[in-house]
């Protein structure tokens, strides 16, 4: 009734709660005075002479963020995104996500109650006051979709306007194609010439947003601009940067919560190339007339480090989880149906899960270039937190925000790794001792499995109860550090309350069990962690869908038949049914020394169900197939929407297989990537994957990943009869 209360509150006098002169204020001008020959439409659509400027702020990790973004706007502003110049814009709040605090909203994606409604239908609210400019979530599609499309309609209809004016004729009668106004008489009018004249009416605003009937882009396979740079070595990402008279650098850092106990830089002071040696919070960096000098001047230091006060072995991490099992460490229960402990009879069905470390790992490692002088702070680097990045650079220089400027680079993978602020920050700090001279800053692969705040190592116990060929009651509680608690602390401030992390992809599941309880526990932070792709549903759905799984065999009950009785979602069940028809599917065994298994997860908002058919055979187990259905709402792009599902389960396979970090005296065992080996080219198996548009619209960059962990398990326990219940697979049997 309480939360009830706040929200709808919140709903009804937002002004009360938060503010009404902040919120109901106009957002400011992003782009300032851009001079007399040219035009900003609108925050997202820049015209002047060389042609036209779409702005897309959501940051590109290779998901193909930007070019979608660029599409929604030219849908409606009717151009081809080929033909316009895509930037990532200038930090600004009024650039801010409002779908990223719609999800955190506390409301399963299938409530559809009135609270759940009203909440949501609020979160436009602290969105706007909050400003965050953030990428993440799988929001980028979702958050872009309405806003982007009305960007580009009302951009359409002001030099529609403009025309109209300069020739005294009614806007209504003008229409526009290619980049033109066409006039009645067919005269056409290129959009750079009505720069000077749309810059001085008021934008118009009454538009109407086409259907998907008139859809030119959407909805269709696109020809993404920027595939051919990236598939043959020409893209340019943040490490690829170069600029006058800039100086390399890198860094070596003490174990996370440590610090320098005695240095001795002489041995790389002395090494050519080599310009300074100097200390930086946390660690030492080197700078050098080049990247290969600052390495090798890195490798040179001797450094002893102050190890931090907390658990730094792997199994002392394991324990310190084990002992969180206790009511004291309660952190949310977001779902306590029925009455569990009374459901659970003398033959209840239990389990303990676990999940390991995993580092982010992208192909880029961690760089970033800045130049500061007595007045300014200019960060070139990928990031998909650039406000954070202002206002940390800011605080650290002693400049005011609106003196440090940032571009955003071209990302060369993330799954979350640049939701941090480290490596920025230790640039502007070294650039801060090379005043008016850009330095770049480049890790160490090496530095990057060190110092990565990887996803968090968790434990999972289930108790089940099946009767009469039906899944009766189930009890999950999760250990796990707090991702969110973690890196607020570090690039803001930790809120108050519980994580929900900690059960997301659990708690939130479509399933209609008379008995259902699952509850989170806050382990305490041995190693910081952060989000990795899919968050909390990627060590959820393994949870959820093996402890499924387990009940099922127990129950003699087929696993698509239990899924499917269970769900109470039309949109997941039809995801369900589609998926048991595309895999053909008989049973989990097929054959002896075959096995297939089912898992499904709701993350994000997509109801996501994946089936995996292995084979055992004398070399290792062989993974034959992958299936995967999800319901996205509306497909825009065919091509990357079926790559960000196949992909995203390829992830989820790849590191259940083969991936964990390991601690040792407070750092990884695994450095570099023949250590943290994702799939092989020669495991990938034939990927199968359909799209269906029943529920609202969502983005597709993580929800693949949060079931295939738990498929490829059941599928190994179904042609072996052996139920591994700890990731990564290949430390308890062998893959051919």
């Amino acid at each position: 009734a309480r939360r009830g209360f706040l929200i709808g509150s919140v709903a009804v006098a937002g002004g009360v709660a938060f503010g009404a002169w902040r919120y109901l204020s106009p957002l400011p001008d992003p782009h300032g005075d851009l001079g007399p020959d040219r035009a900003a439409l609108n925050p997202y659509v820049i015209i002047d002479a060389d042609g036209v400027t779409l702005i897309a702020p959501r940051a590109d990790k290779g998901q193909g963020a930007r070019w979608m973004q660029a599409a929604l706007i030219a849908e409606e502003l009717d151009i081809d995104p080929a033909d316009a110049r895509i930037e990532p814009g200038p930090v600004s709040r009024t650039y801010y996500n409002r779908a990223l605090i719609g999800d955190m909203m506390p409301f399963a994606p299938t409530d559809d109650g009135w609270l759940a409604r009203t909440a949501r239908g609020a979160a436009d609210i602290p969105s706007r006051l909050l400003g965050w400019q953030m990428t993440g979530g799988s929001t980028s599609t979702p958050d872009g979709f309405d806003k982007l499309r009305q960007a580009g309609a009302v951009a359409r209809e002001t030099l529609k306007q403009a025309a109209a004016q300069r020739h005294g004729l009614d806007r209504a009668d003008l229409t526009t194609e290619d980049g033109r106004v066409i006039l009645p008489d067919g005269t056409a009018i290129p959009y750079a010439d009505l720069a000077r004249d749309a810059a001085g009416i008021e934008p118009v605003t009454d538009i109407v947003l086409r259907g998907r009937s008139q859809w030119r882009l959407l909805g269709q396979p696109m020809r993404r601009g920027d595939i051919v740079a990236k598939s043959t070595g020409t893209q340019v990402y943040g490490i690829d940067l170069s600029l006058p008279d800039m100086v390399h650098a890198t860094v070596r850092a003490a174990p996370w919560g440590g610090g320098v106990a005695r240095l001795d830089a002489v041995p790389a002071e002395s090494l050519p190339g080599v310009l300074r040696v100097l200390p930086i919070e946390g660690g030492v960096a080197v700078v050098a007339r080049d990247t290969w000098s600052a390495f090798q001047g890195a490798r040179a230091l001797e450094v002893d480090w102050v190890l931090p006060d907390r658990p730094g072995d792997q199994d002392a991490i394991w324990a310190a989880l084990e002992r969180t099992f206790t009511d004291a460490r309660v952190d949310t229960r977001r779902r306590d149906d029925g009455d569990v402990d009374a459901a659970m009879g003398a033959d209840a069905i239990s389990a303990e899960y676990r999940v390991p470390f995993l580092a982010h790992a992208p192909l880029e490692p961690m760089n970033a270039t800045v130049l500061v002088t007595t007045d300014s702070c200019t960060i070139w680097a990928g990031t998909q937190v650039p406000d954070f990045a202002v206002s940390k650079a800011a605080a650290l220089t002693g400049l005011p925000e609106s003196a440090i400027r940032l571009e955003n680079q071209m990302i060369g993978g993330s799954f979350g790794r640049r939701l941090e602020l480290d490596f920025i920050l230790q640039a502007v700090q070294i650039a801060m001792a090379f005043p008016d001279r850009p330095v770049k800053l480049t890790w160490t692969r090496e530095e990057d499995f060190a110092h990565d705040q990887p996803r968090p190592a968790q434990i999972a116990r289930m108790r089940g109860q099946v009767r009469d060929g039906r899944v009766t009651a189930l009890d999950l509680t999760v250990a796990s550090p707090s991702v969110v608690a973690s890196w607020f602390g570090r690039v803001a401030s930790a809120p108050p309350g519980g994580d929900p992390s900690i059960t997301t992809g659990s708690w939130d599941q479509p399933l209609a069990i008379p008995h259902f309880r699952v509850t989170g526990l806050r382990a305490p932070e041995t190693i910081p962690v952060s989000s990795w792709r899919s968050v909390g549903a990627s060590a959820n759905g393994f949870f959820i869908g093996s402890a499924l799984d387990e009940l099922f065999v127990a129950g003699g009950i087929d696993p698509f038949d239990g899924l499917i009785a269970l769900c109470d979602d039309p949109v997941s069940r039809a995801v369900l049914e589609e998926a048991r028809s595309l895999s053909g599917w008989t049973g989990p065994r097929p054959a002896e020394g075959q096995g297939r298994g089912v898992a499904f997860c709701l993350s994000f908002g997509v109801p996501c169900a994946q089936v995996v058919d292995v084979t055992a055979t004398p070399r290792g187990l062989v993974i034959d197939r992958a299936v995967a259905v999800a319901d996205v709402g509306t497909v825009l792009d065919p091509v990357n929407a079926e790559a960000q599902l196949s992909g995203g389960m390829l992830f989820g396979l790849g590191h259940a297989m083969n991936c964990e970090l390991t601690y040792r005296g407070h750092v990884p065992d695994q450095t570099n990537f023949w250590a943290h080996d994702g799939m092989r080219m020669h495991q990938t198996p034939q990927v199968q994957v359909r799209l269906l548009e029943n529920g609202p619209l969502r983005g597709l960059g993580e929800p693949g990943v949060p079931p295939a962990a738990a498929a490829l398990g059941n599928a190994i326990h179904a042609a072996t009869g052996r139920r591994l219940r700890q990731l990564p697979f290949q430390n308890q049997m062998a893959f051919a």
